[in-house]
């Protein structure tokens, strides 16, 4: 064997073992993908140092903009109004603040405006990457494995972060290995937080732009629990409105209730009720690279959200939380979005008393881009065309296994006379335009959840029978069909 040859060899082999080397321990550097983006789900890039570093320099600015007044007094709380583009109604006006409150927060808005306008803290995340955010914990993580599992049955490949709001919430079964399996991960938000002295307690509807800024995606569809597509969400990214918007929200059913106070706190013109509805928060798309100054003041709104500014942008109106942070903050500064015209719909079986709804459908932004460009869109009372469904919300109740066949107020499962019956059955025309049985495959991961995991979240610790209750509801509904080839 010659010397050359010999070398060449040695080369080969010290390559072979590099790159299992690397692989095995998550450091290699994948191939670009044809769109120009990384395979994120080969990496593990979330590096908590970073983000550590920016929590440090960001925290100082939260704390140096504290709104210093007492917050808005609320004299009642805002009807559940109907959005509707075609008739401007009157805006809610059910705060009481003091002038000089006014002028304070209003203060404190323009320096932190000021301040990540002029050297915003950089934000920490894989450059080319895309990926999925959500937050879950305690009786959350059923729900989230059940619309996780719906989600890779479109194809997605998608990697996902899980963040936890707590040590307390993280599960060595289920993080270690059940959402590993399905390319997920769980991120304590505390690990990163609490490594700065004085940095608070983050919780409830404030985790949602905490995970959005602390995940390591450049581009972050967040995703609810109870929510999951019906369609690959990668293609959400490739096409308009969102190449251009960088910044996709989804309505609710209510018209906008923001104070008038709030948008003389943040030095904006008071908008016309007919300019848009109010957001429903399930699904937001958005990049960190293109909306910095959007997170950075979403996330001040949310930090300082349950005293001052929830009330300021909602007047105690239902879902009052981070639901109209996203596109606020937007708007105050200057950074375009894309709220989807067509309107949420409401999905459940008929009862005696109307409608038992159990799931909100949100519509295809390309296409609902696409059909407005054209003047197709459908209004409402129209019959122009509209865009097909694509993410179901499975918000009231959760179909949460150990909890859904219980006696409620409203139960997916069940007619009024207590007999089983599918979930959803209306609205017909928009069911069966999903082009499968959604529900049915829906409550076969109920059922694979239900009993593949029975004894394995601490929320089910004293439940007993869970995978026979879906079992028993499977066989009414579906008879013998083998949930595993659904």
């Amino acid at each position: 064997m010659t010397r050359r040859l010999r070398f060449l060899i040695a080369l080969g082999l010290g390559a072979i073992t590099l790159w299992y080397l690397a692989g095995d321990i998550g450091l290699y550097s994948p191939r670009m993908s044809s769109h120009g983006y990384l395979p994120a789900a080969r990496v593990d890039p979330h590096n908590t140092t970073e983000h550590i570093d920016f929590w440090r320099e960001f925290h100082s600015l939260l704390l140096a903009s504290e709104p210093k007044c007492k917050p808005p007094r609320r004299t009642g709380h805002a009807p559940a109004t109907g959005f509707n583009p075609s008739e401007a109604g009157p805006r809610p006006d059910l705060l009481k603040m003091p002038t000089r409150d006014v002028w304070r927060m209003k203060r404190a808005h323009e320096k932190f405006v000021e301040n990540i306008q002029q050297s915003p803290p950089s934000l920490s995340y894989l450059p080319g990457t895309r990926g999925l955010v959500t937050t879950a914990g305690g009786s959350y993580l059923p729900v989230l494995v059940i619309s996780l599992r719906m989600l890779r049955r479109t194809g997605s490949q998608l990697p996902m972060e899980v963040f936890l709001a707590t040590p307390d919430e993280y599960e060595e079964f289920i993080c270690d290995q059940v959402l590993p399996s399905l390319n997920a991960k769980c991120v304590v938000l505390t690990e990163i937080t609490n490594a700065v002295p004085g940095g608070g307690q983050i919780e409830k509807y404030q985790l949602k732009p905490f995970a959005m800024i602390f995940s390591s995606f450049e581009e972050i569809l967040f995703l609810d629990a109870d929510a999951f597509p019906i369609a690959k969400p990668e293609s959400l990214f490739e096409q308009q409105p969102f190449q251009s918007a960088n910044l996709i929200t989804w309505p609710d059913f209510w018209a906008s209730s923001a104070s008038p106070y709030y948008y003389d706190i943040a030095s904006q013109n008071i908008p016309a009720m007919t300019s848009r509805q109010s957001t429903e928060s399930g699904e937001v798309l958005i990049s960190k690279k293109t909306h910095l100054k959007t997170l950075l003041l979403c996330t001040y709104y949310n930090f300082w959200g349950p005293t001052h500014y929830y009330r300021l942008l909602s007047q105690g109106a239902a879902g009052e939380g981070d639901k109209e942070t996203f596109i606020s903050a937007a708007t105050a500064v200057g950074e375009p979005f894309y709220q989807v015209r067509e309107p949420i719909c409401a999905m459940g079986h008929a009862t005696k008393g109307g409608l038992a709804g159990s799931a909100m459908l949100q519509f295809d932004p390309i296409e609902d881009y696409r059909l407005a460009q054209t003047g197709e869109l459908s209004m409402k009372g129209s019959t122009k065309a509209a865009p097909k469904a694509f993410f179901i919300h499975a918000n009231f109740p959760k179909f949460n296994p150990a909890t859904v066949f219980t006696k409620q107020a409203v139960n997916p499962a069940f007619n009024d006379d207590g007999t089983y019956t599918r979930a959803w059955t209306t609205p017909q025309e928009k069911i069966e335009a999903f082009g499968s049985d959604v529900e049915k495959q829906f409550w076969a991961e109920i059922l694979w959840t239900g009993c593949e995991l029975e004894n394995k979240f601490r929320a089910w610790e004293n439940r007993t029978d869970i995978c026979n209750g879906v079992k028993q509801y499977w066989a009414a509904q579906f008879g013998s069909e083998d949930p595993s080839r659904v």
